[in-house]
């Protein structure tokens, strides 16, 4: 019974210790959140172990230039066949002797003699088994060294595919960021602002009761009351869907607690007008380009490998072979080496064929690279253009929500005075809510102008 009681106890703890586990928030700045995801987002984990592929791809295509040692074991039964030798001779069979013969000659000589003679005594063929072992090594192949370039270029991609990924993870997950900070910031605006609306409401109610204001007005802020619980609403789900995202980019699990250290201050703080000031842009710094230059000198070692494909191949070759059982009738030496020299002669214009392919794809990616370099270009310039815009947008936008929370604040003190009606309540506040989204938005698509500039300038 204690036993029970203990299992039941340890498994209440464990069960408790998890749902901790699992509730616990994850606190993150922007800053955080970014080293976050490098270390644990899926797809950058994929271009990671890409890497680690490549690396391995390189070995096995230097291994097969290395020396390569195989083995083996071979064991044959002739099931006692017994082999006859005759020469097709008739007769008695002749004497063969000299007097230097010894008794191993002797031996011999009579079984030349009855072969010559038309009859042999069987050699019966015993079993055989026998251990091999054989070194070989390719000497020469133009193919091969231009392989291991190619596989060198290869695993240089396959790194320069991991920065661009990390790039991508932290511009998405700086955009995540900052639309869920501003979307939360909107939903606190629209609380706040329906705070106010609700009192106001509540204050034109006792006025109607009162016989001081008129029903339409009661009847008018309900409406905009109404409009605004809507707009809460969508806010909340907003900011729900945004967090899922962020969650996905994060490589988190998908019920994790995830909350934002920083707020809108803190963001503002990040703009940074001198990002725009900086004409310095050169394109060989950009990862895009960089992995355009590989795939191109990739498409070159192409050409050198079907160019190479015309000549020899030469390897040679050492094999040692055990006999462990034989049978008396046995001629395979034990020793055996050499050399052996391929030489490419006629394919029909298959090399050709494979070697103009070879290099109309060079001609193809040194195209896409000059491309590349160009779109970057125009690419600068639109990504320049576009930030500017947004920072003149950005500073009229603030400015507006300024007035516009001035005017706001007038109007509420005239309406408790009974000097506007409830629609000019309801449209400063209507034109209240516009500049702050208004602010908003530009505030996001600022940032999000300077944080695609970063990108850029691999600064990010």
């Amino acid at each position: 019974m204690k036993l029970i009681k203990t299992f039941v106890f340890s498994a209440m703890a464990l069960s408790c210790s998890m749902a901790w586990a699992q509730q616990e928030a994850h606190t993150l700045t922007l800053d955080q959140a970014c080293d976050y995801a490098l270390q644990h987002n899926k797809s950058l984990l994929n271009a990671r172990d890409q890497v680690t592929s490549s690396k391995y791809a390189f070995r096995e295509a230097r291994a097969q230039g290395l020396p390569q040692i195989d083995g083996g074991v071979d064991f044959m039964t002739y099931f006692n066949y017994e082999l006859n030798f005759s020469f097709g001779g008739g007769g008695e069979p002749p004497v063969i002797d000299h007097p230097d013969f010894d008794a191993g000659d002797r031996v011999l000589a009579g079984y030349l003699a009855a072969m010559m003679g038309g009859s042999s005594e069987p050699i019966v063929m015993d079993n055989q088994m026998s251990a091999s072992g054989q070194v070989s090594q390719l000497i020469f192949n133009g193919q091969y060294w231009i392989g291991l370039q190619t596989a060198k270029i290869a695993r240089r991609l396959a790194d320069q595919n991991v920065v661009m990924n990390e790039l991508d993870v932290k511009e998405s997950i700086t955009n995540s960021y900052i639309m869920t900070l501003i979307t939360e910031q909107n939903l606190k605006i629209i609380g706040e602002n329906l705070r106010n609306l609700n009192t106001m409401l509540e204050h034109t109610t006792n006025m109607y009761k009162a016989g001081v204001a008129e029903k339409t007005d009661v009847d008018q802020l309900k409406i905009t009351v109404s409009q605004l619980k809507n707009s809460q609403k969508s806010l909340e789900r907003a900011v729900q869907l945004n967090y899922n995202m962020l969650r996905f980019q994060l490589g988190v699990a998908p019920d994790a607690s995830i909350k934002l250290a920083d707020n809108i201050e803190q963001l503002m703080t990040r703009i940074n007008p001198q990002v725009a000031l900086d004409p310095a842009f050169n394109v060989a710094n950009n990862i895009n380009y960089q992995m355009m230059e590989s795939q191109t000198l990739i498409s070159k070692k192409q050409v050198d490998m079907r160019n190479w494909a015309y000549a020899p191949t030469i390897a040679g070759f050492y094999s040692y072979t055990k006999k462990i059982l034989t049978t008396g009738f046995d001629m395979t030496p034990n020793h055996l080496a050499g050399i052996t020299a391929t030489v490419p002669i006629f394919s029909s214009g298959m090399r050709k064929a494979q070697l103009d392919q070879a290099k109309i794809n060079l001609d193809m990616a040194q195209r896409n690279q000059e491309m590349v370099k160009e779109q970057l270009e125009i690419q600068k310039n639109q990504l320049l253009f576009n930030y500017e815009s947004a920072f003149e947008n950005y500073n009229t936008q603030k400015e507006n929500v300024e007035v516009a929370g001035r005017v706001l604040k007038s109007i509420q003190n005239k309406y408790r005075e009974g000097l506007v009606s409830s629609l000019d309540l309801t449209q400063a506040n209507t034109n209240y809510l516009t500049a702050e989204s208004n602010y908003m938005s530009a505030l996001m698509t600022l940032l999000q102008a300077q944080t695609a500039l970063e990108k850029l300038y691999n600064t990010i």
